[in-house]
């Protein structure tokens, strides 16, 4: 009698690296023979992969592990999250394991354990660049592990350890892998991006990878850039047409004295003059930043510093959060604390003054023409992409009616007629032949 292939159900949550770490997962259980399945009640265990940095995340993931224990018959807990496991077998003590970050193999492990291994005849070659859980024309390059910083609000170094990068040839093998399976972007991301490099044997760097893959002739957009030099040579690619004039770039805030708190560089002086430079060596740059609003100690002045630069620096892209404590990070402990509702208060605040510089930002761009990647095509012919400026599920989107013939992946040019705050509707003007292009539209 033929052994039953084990059936294994993934939770991915979070932010894109953990979506990686997802995906890293999935690719080992896939070509050890283990079936991918969709619905819970038919798997044999459901793994997981939380998010625990902040409260919301926290509990989203306490409610994605409850769901998982109404249909499945076994649940692993992994991710941010699984590094506290007493909090989560207190509220669920069902759950079959737990297990923190970067733990894939004891996760595997744990697996096998509770369902056996597939038999051989069921293996598959995955790859180099494995399984993808984003749609197939784009795909995350995590390019290290780890963070060498310690921002007082913040556990990675503690939950993923210290900097850890790849070796290039390891990156360029899996970039070349997923070009060839037709990824037209690639999207660099580490918790540090710009820290690329200083740790490895034989010294490198962001930029230097980067300009080998501008090589592959194909969407390079760079995510989580220290204000470094390291980012001034990043832009300096940027002018030169082989990464995406798109920068992301979290200063937190700009006071010096939440700076310090924070343990992280930079005045509003110093940011405005940096974001001044990068603009006068690459005038197409979109700049896309995120903010603490309320960190402790964080007086009215203060915010209103933070909110006189979101208005001078008018970058193209903001996200701001309130602060939030993080179970283990040394800000919680810090003295004055902001109250929750004016933390909240103060971040609607910003993101609205953010809406009117987004708005008359994509105003410009009316009457203007843009390659367009096709993320989602509807059954009536609405198409939905990205321009050279947005990243996906981050920023806004471009929708483009009456485009039979158009697919999932496809680049088009469109001419951009209206816009919200965020997302803009264009009409199609042509369908490209593929050619990716920067600088020129």
């Amino acid at each position: 009698m033929q052994q039953k292939t084990p059936k294994i159900g993934l939770v991915s949550l979070g932010c894109a690296k953990n979506l990686v770490d997802s995906q890293r997962l999935t690719s080992v259980l896939v070509a050890m023979g283990y079936r991918i399945e969709n619905e819970y009640s038919k798997c044999d265990v459901v793994v997981v992969n939380t998010c625990g940095f902040i409260g919301p995340a926290v509990e989203e993931s306490m409610q994605a592990i409850g769901e998982a224990l109404n249909y499945a018959r076994k649940v692993i807990v992994t991710g941010c999250l699984g590094a506290r496991a007493k909090l989560v077998m207190d509220r669920y003590p069902q759950v079959a394991a737990v297990y923190g970050p970067g733990m894939r193999a004891t996760v595997i492990r744990g697996i096998v354990s509770l369902v056996g291994k597939p038999s051989e005849s069921d293996r598959q070659n995955v790859g180099a660049s494995g399984i993808l859980l984003t749609p197939p024309h784009y795909a995350y390059l995590k390019i290290a592990e780890g963070c060498r910083h310690h921002c007082s609000f913040c556990i990675i170094p503690s939950l993923r350890g210290p900097l850890r990068s790849r070796q290039v040839d390891s990156i360029l093998k899996e970039s070349e892998d997923l070009v060839r399976r037709g990824v037209k972007e690639l999207l660099v991301i580490a918790q540090d991006s710009s820290d690329y490099g200083m740790d490895l044997k034989n010294k490198t760097s962001l930029s230097s990878l980067l300009r080998k893959l501008g090589q592959f002739k194909r969407w390079v957009r760079v995510h989580y850039v220290y204000p470094s030099d390291e980012a001034n040579k990043v832009v300096d690619l940027m002018a030169e047409g082989l990464v995406l004039p798109y920068l992301d770039v979290p200063f937190q805030h700009v006071n010096p004295t939440i700076l310090r708190s924070m343990k992280r560089p930079g005045n509003i002086d110093k940011t405005l003059r940096l974001i001044e430079n990068w603009r006068s060596v690459c005038p197409d740059i979109a700049i896309r930043s995120t903010f603490i609003a309320g960190f402790p100690g964080e007086t009215e002045s203060q915010f209103n510093e933070l909110l006189d630069f979101i208005k001078e620096a008018k970058l193209d892209r903001v996200g701001c959060f309130p602060y939030s404590d993080v179970d283990g990070a040394a800000a919680n402990y810090y003295l004055n604390p902001v109250d929750e509702e004016l933390r909240e208060h103060r971040a609607a605040i910003l993101m609205e003054t953010q809406a009117k510089i987004s708005y008359e930002k994509l105003e410009n761009r009316v009457g203007k023409e843009y390659q367009v990647l096709i993320d989602y095509v509807s059954d009536d012919g609405l198409a939905v992409g990205r321009s050279k400026y947005e990243s996906p599920d981050i920023d806004g989107v471009i929708s483009i009616p009456n485009t039979k013939g158009i697919e999932v992946g496809d680049l088009v040019k469109a001419k951009i007629v209206s816009h919200d705050e965020h997302d803009m509707e264009a009409e199609l003007v042509s369908k490209t032949d593929g050619a990716i292009s920067f600088i020129k539209n």
